[in-house]
């Protein structure tokens, strides 16, 4: 009877109901299962994990909407190194200056940065190049591509830029939008900056022919190709979606864009303009004698615009946006300009921008308070012993750093959440002293509570470029605008929606132009 009656059940419930029944049933036990085990079967031997309800999921939400804040909540907790689960992948976090050498500075036997990356790189790069060769490969690619980045190179730059900028202000609808005489209008940053950070990038560092590919459609492919650098991508890097799709359809496009103009200057023999491509296609041979192709000088191509395009249109964005909140700063920076260059403001050469200390000193707090990326990955190859703990990273899992919480932690800044540009002049005053006297915070080893630009042997080799190129769009915003934002909500809240850290929407200045005879009117 018993049996009859299940029988007749079974048939009555709708087979799809069953399925959605069980289903339910083994969501719910593995979530049980997830969190027994946390709680029952903790290794005294490696890092506290985070906890987490959903296997698999793990800490993806918290961690995506605010890293520092989960970085935060986790470091009261655990201390400076604790391990969270992400999309199926164990990230162990370590804080602070020695989290950065951890990770930063370990030994390539021990970590990998090819291996954390290369599967979200190589469909945007391309192959050869960046994370898809072994490290000794990338390293001499960084040396090739630092052969162009000299000083002698920079103080061509310069001037280069400020065409680009003055052109670009021409014709932007952003600014004056073919109408030289426009005095006054709304501009959002998070359209110019990308444009005119990647105009400015190609130009100087690629040469006239690839700068004259940069019309609206050419910068739309490389868009599509940003839009392959995102959390999902990181996680399922051939996921079947209109992006994904997107990005190969550009990474293809660009590429051969680059192969013509290559197989151009091969034809023509003119290798005389000092850019990135050139000093490929003539230092290009690694130490064992192979030659790159000109195919993976041309993926190459692509790694470095990017590279550059990402930090300095985040910066420069996050740059306007303060100085926009602070009219006084601006007018310190306009008084420097006439004090370094003179009262009629001529154009900006190299020397001005190394004299222009406040300048400076405001790239490099908008570089403390916003770096650009807020995490660093590297994935480890051997079991690793965490220094000064009993724990052990287990081959296979990764380790995390992130160089952001030092910059804002008052340990290393006093009113770390406060833009203050004027700190770096008062540094030994108020920023700790390493055992040396000299100021831990000079970016220069994996210790420093200061790397914009990380540490180690994939340290960005473009900051001196990134300096150059900053300092020139601001001067020349200084010297044009004075600009503020449209209401009285402040500075934006950082967007960490995607890889690289941005300022939430909206991202609009209200500019106007400096008064006839206050300002070298625009060419």
């Amino acid at each position: 009877m018993d049996m009859l009656y299940r029988s007749s059940f079974v048939d009555f419930v709708p087979s799809g109901h069953l399925v959605l029944a069980g289903l339910a049933a083994f969501i719910v036990v593995a979530i049980v299962l997830n969190a027994l085990s946390q709680v029952l079967f903790a290794d005294p031997n490696r890092p506290p994990v985070v906890f987490h309800w959903i296997p698999v999921f793990g800490s993806a939400v918290s961690y995506g909407m605010d890293p520092y804040k989960f970085f935060e909540d986790n470091r009261k907790k655990f201390g400076d190194v604790f391990t969270f689960v992400l999309l199926g992948r164990r990230m162990t976090v370590a804080l602070g200056p020695q989290g950065n050498d951890f990770v930063l500075n370990a030994k390539l036997s021990d970590v990998s940065a090819e291996d954390a990356y290369q599967h979200l790189t190589t469909p945007v790069f391309g192959n050869g190049v960046i994370y898809d060769c072994p490290n000794h490969r990338l390293m001499e690619q960084k040396k090739f591509a630092k052969s162009a980045l000299t000083v002698q190179a920079f103080r061509t730059y310069v001037p280069i830029i400020v065409g680009e900028v003055r052109n670009y202000w021409l014709k932007s609808p952003q600014f004056f939008g073919g109408n030289p005489n426009r005095a006054s209008a709304n501009a959002h940053l998070m359209t110019a900056m990308p444009e005119l950070t990647i105009f400015t990038a190609s130009r100087t560092l690629q040469g006239k022919d690839i700068r004259a590919k940069f019309d609206e459609s050419f910068a739309d492919l490389y868009h599509d190709l940003d839009r392959g650098f995102t959390p999902l991508h990181f996680v399922f890097p051939h996921i079947p979606i209109p992006a994904s799709f997107r990005r190969n359809a550009a990474q293809k496009k660009v590429s051969d864009t680059y192969m013509a103009v290559i197989r151009d200057r091969r034809q023509r023999g003119d290798f005389s303009e000092f850019d990135v491509i050139n000093t490929f296609l003539k230092e290009g041979i690694y130490k064992d004698g192979v030659r790159m192709t000109d195919r993976e000088i041309a993926n190459m191509q692509i790694g470095i615009l990017m590279g550059g395009q990402h930090t300095s249109a985040a910066t420069s964005t996050w740059a306007l946006l303060h100085l926009a909140a602070d009219p006084e700063l601006c007018k310190a920076l306009y008084r420097e300009q006439i004090e370094v260059c003179g009262e009629d403001l001529p154009d900006l050469t190299y020397e001005n921008l190394q004299n222009m200390t406040l300048l400076n000193y405001t790239i490099r707090e908008t570089l403390r308070m916003h770096p650009p990326l807020h995490s660093l990955f590297r994935k480890v190859r051997s079991d690793l012993a965490i220094e000064g703990t009993h724990y052990v990273v287990p081959k296979g899992h990764y380790v995390m750093a992130a160089p952001g919480v030092p910059m804002i932690d008052s340990k290393y800044f006093k009113d770390p959440v406060t833009f203050r540009p004027s700190r770096w002049a008062e540094a030994k005053n108020e920023i700790n002293l390493d055992d040396s006297g000299e100021a831990t915070t000079v970016s220069k080893g994996a210790k420093s509570p200061y790397l914009p630009f990380g540490a180690g042997r994939h340290r960005c080799i473009g900051e001196q470029f990134a300096y150059v190129q900053l300092g020139t769009i601001l001067a020349m915003f200084i010297r044009e605008f004075t600009w503020t934002l449209p209401d009285s909500s402040g500075v934006p809240r950082p967007d960490y929606s995607s890889m690289v850290t941005l300022p939430s929407e909206p991202t609009n200045i209200v500019w106007t132009r400096r008064k006839v005879g206050e300002k070298k009117p625009v060419a």
